[in-house]
């Protein structure tokens, strides 16, 4: 600043150059360019203003323009304030203020500063005052501070005062009480306490233990927590005790070197709390000692019990009422240790008057047999038996005046609302229980009467089931031995027809033609092997060859197939769902199902024609739509074939699965289609369902399990021209002489060595001998104690990688493993042809 005030031009302002200053101007501002208090002059007639560094953050914004102005241009904002004071030190008066309030406006804002100051008149050669010399220092920040404190003051005091919990600051070693809130006063009774000490002004609290407990906090300087502690007040001395529970916090507080000088205490009345938790427990208790006694007597005694011990009182008891009579009959009370029991019968009217109020069903509440004008005259009786204060509870049943639930206490007590609930709703459970114990008994005499009625019903319509049963199945039985025995008839008489026309042709020599008779006889076979497999896929008992399947991938191969067996005037639509899941199934028997259905869906819009839409879904099913399929939940894929024909009614669709059921006119239908649909579902683990509605169509769902795995591709039919083996050696085990000898010579015929075996424990003898097997050719069903899935399986311990082919003519899934089949294990189910069967076995072998 003085480098500035050298170089400033003096000489344009009043003071004129710095060479003409008077000798204490010069002296002056040399003193206040060398302090590092902050300082200001102001002299000569305008007061031209100039200061040091020290002064230059109060300034502010003003500097550097403030040089050499007057100081009423400088301080122009605070000049209301100054001005006056700038006067009285021109007058000869020295001026000084702390933390005055001065208005300014620093960088555009206005703003309030405080200062601290000392304003001195300056004089000059000649005596007379010509300038103001002064001291400042801005205590703004300080002034803030204080007020923010006395503001954060303000707020404590009054959260203290507002507190809903009760506060007090303890002093010192004797734990002299220096401050409490008011919820601190209404918990001691609103007694004088501050000055003196806890055991001064809460004499209970000693004797109750509280005051050693100050003294181990304030000794260890350890906080203390209480919960639910009870403290019993007594606002005057031999006055009544208020039984309080509270939750409470000792805190101790100590001094900048750490020193325990005092002790905080936080805490709530928590009484209601307690006294509620308390009786919550008693009607808990109250439930499980209900479940635990059959005896009326016992319920009663155990709801006294619990009243007397939760209530605190004397005696608590249940008696059975002559109204007649005015007595109480008293079986057995509960009674606090030193009060005698009532058990007995007593006279009402030896007691008071208050028998009228409980015949009207009235509630007797006494609180101090003195002062009640129904007792005062029999008080003396009533304290004879520790009953000063009581309280009977009328029970009724039917509106009439039976028991009587009551209360006694030796001294005056009152009675609160909260008490009074409690003891209506023991009453009223107690009441109920009985009640309930007295019905369980009437009903389990009236059950022992009807045993001997149940059991014999029982057996009437047990009987008459098993009657109906026999009937319903000898029903099914004839349906289906007949349509057996017409179908099998036809086409066995085809089979037989054909081979006599061939002998005959042979005999006599006429060759030409005969394939044609051939080629009529295995047809008829043919069909005949198609209906077994029905049966066994309506019976669920088919041997399946499941395989992982792309089902859309199976759909699009037999599509063709498909649009020529429903005919031109039905449209088909194939709508195959994005990123369908594969399913474990047997290729063939799906593609059978879908056949099947498509020609039924044709036939049910005939001659009209219409559509057919195939469709195939991932479905999630979960709980209840899993049970509405009969499944498991879980992952399952859908195909669904629909039609725009004519719909079923409800009864059509509960009989539609049903053997031999069929709609379609005499001739044109066995009735197992659909049979064998739900038959291949069930068997692979998944479910068909109809969705019909008569005039709209129909649409059948295949639901079936999701395969976590890759699929295969779809293997077409064999083709029926038989394999050639390269000396491989085939063990084939059968019964049958002629299917066995027919298969022993299919194989030589193909360049295999056979080797024959009747049944199992020969076969097996083969088996476990040095003989070179490379394949093991099995019936299913064999005599001799093992069928085929035996063998094999005892054949695999010694030969692991032994490849098997089963041939059967049963469903027998047991002994294959419920349809399942280990790698290098495959089935064919007979009748099948002797170049499919060279063909599976070549297959078998070279993989």
């Amino acid at each position: 600043m003085g480098r500035r005030m050298r170089a400033f031009g003096w000489g344009d302002t009043p003071l004129g150059p710095p060479a003409t200053w008077p000798e204490a101007l010069r002296t002056l501002v040399a003193l206040m360019l060398e302090s590092r208090q902050g300082m200001f002059v102001a002299w000569g007639p305008g007061l031209t203003w100039m200061c040091n560094d020290a002064f230059l953050p109060i300034l502010a914004d003003k500097h550097p323009a403030a040089l050499g102005r007057p100081t009423a241009e400088v301080w122009s904002d605070a000049w209301p304030t100054v001005g006056p004071l700038f006067d009285e030190v021109l007058a000869g008066r020295a001026q000084r203020f702390e933390d005055l309030p001065v208005p300014l406006v620093r960088d555009g804002q206005s703003t309030e500063a405080w200062f601290n100051f000392s304003y001195n008149p300056v004089r000059d050669g000649a005596g007379a005052i010509a300038g103001v010399h002064a001291v400042v220092t801005e205590t703004t920040d300080k002034v803030r501070a204080i007020a923010a404190l006395g503001s954060q003051r303000e707020q404590f005091a009054r959260l203290f005062d507002q507190a809903p919990s009760f506060m007090t600051m303890l002093s010192g070693p004797e734990h002299r009480i220096d401050l409490v809130n008011p919820a601190y006063m209404k918990l001691v009774g609103h007694r004088p306490v501050i000055g003196l000490t806890v055991a001064e002004a809460l004499p209970e609290a000693a004797a109750q233990g509280y005051i050693d407990l100050l003294d181990q906090v304030y000794a260890s300087g350890e906080a203390y927590v209480a919960t639910s502690a009870p403290y019993a007040m007594q606002t005057e001395p031999g006055g009544p005790v208020d039984q309080r529970t509270l939750d409470f916090l000792y805190q101790p507080i100590r001094d900048p070197d750490g020193q325990v000088t005092g002790i905080f205490v936080e805490g709530a009345d928590v009484t209601e709390r307690a006294v509620l938790e308390q009786r919550r427990l008693a009607l808990v208790e109250l439930g499980d000692r209900i479940r635990d006694f059959e005896d009326p007597d016992e319920l009663a005694y155990a709801a006294a019990e619990i009243l007397g011990r939760t209530l605190g009182v004397s005696r608590a008891g249940y008696g059975v009422i002559d109204k007649q009579a005015e007595t109480i009959t008293i079986a057995r009370d509960w009674n606090a240790p030193g009060i005698q029991s009532l058990a007995g019968v007593l006279q009402f009217r030896d007691y008071g008057s208050y028998i009228e109020d409980l015949k009207a069903g009235r509630t007797v509440l006494i609180a101090d047999a003195d002062l009640d004008p129904r007792s005062a005259d029999n008080a003396a009786a009533l304290k004879a038996i520790s009953a000063q204060a009581f309280v009977n509870m009328p029970v009724t049943e039917q509106g009439d005046f039976v028991a009587l639930l009551y209360l006694n206490h030796a001294e005056a007590r009152p009675w609160t609302e909260d008490e009074l609930a409690l003891v209506r709703e023991v009453a009223d459970r107690t009441r109920a229980a009985t009640e309930r114990r007295r019905v369980e008994q009437e009903l389990r005499t009236l059950a022992a009467t009807l045993e001997e009625q149940v059991e014999a019903r029982t057996r009437e319509l047990r009987q008459n089931e098993e009657a109906l049963r026999q009937a319903q199945k000898m029903e099914a039985v004839g349906q289906l031995t007949g349509g057996l025995a017409h179908d099998f008839n036809n086409l066995l008489a085809a089979v037989s027809g054909n081979l006599e026309l061939l002998e005959s042709r042979l005999l006599g020599g006429r060759l030409v033609g005969l394939d044609r008779y051939i080629d009529n006889a295995q047809g008829a076979a043919r069909r005949a092997a198609a209906l077994t497999q029905r049966l066994l896929a309506f019976s669920r008992r088919q041997t399946l060859d499941p395989r992982p399947t792309d089902i859309n991938r199976l759909i699009g191969g037999l599509e063709e197939l498909i649009r020529r067996s429903v005919g031109p005037e039905i449209e088909v639509e194939i709508v195959g769902a994005a990123g369908l899941w594969p399913a474990r199934i047997d290729p063939s028997q799906l593609e059978n199902s879908l056949l099947n259905l498509c020609i039924n869906a044709r036939d049910a819009m005939a001659p009209n024609g219409g559509r057919i839409t195939i469709e195939t879904a991932n479905k999630w099913l979960d709980q209840r739509a899993a049970s509405e399929r009969d499944l498991p939940p879980g992952q399952y894929l859908s195909v669904c074939v629909s039609d725009t024909g004519t719909g079923m009614t409800p009864e059509v669709v509960s009989r539609a699965f049903d053997p031999f059921y069929t709609t379609k006119p005499l001739g044109e239908g066995t009735g197992l289609g659909l049979s064998m649909v739900y038959g291949f579902a069930r068997q692979s683990g998944g479910q068909v369902r109809i969705y019909s509605e008569v005039g709209k169509g129909t649409t059948m769902c295949l639901y079936l399990p999701r395969f976590h795995g890759k699929a295969e591709e779809v293997r077409r039919p064999e083709t029926p021209t038989p394999g050639h083996g390269d000396g491989e050696t085939v063990l084939v085990i059968d019964d049958e002489p002629a299917i066995r000898a027919l298969i022993v010579e299919v194989l030589q015929d193909s360049g295999y060595n056979a080797i024959e075996a009747a049944d199992g424990p020969e076969g097996l003898k083969v088996l476990e001998s040095d003989a070179r097997i490379d394949l093991l050719v099995t019936d299913v069903g064999l005599p001799g104690g093992m069928n085929g899935r035996q063998v094999a399986d005892a054949a695999r311990v010694g030969r692991p990688d032994l490849k098997v082919l089963f041939i059967t003519g049963f469903a027998e899934n047991a002994a294959v493993g419920n349809g399942h089949l280990a790698p290098g294990m495959e089935v064919m189910t007979k009748p099948f042809a002797m170049a499919a069967l060279a063909n599976r076995i070549r297959d078998l072998i070279e993989r």
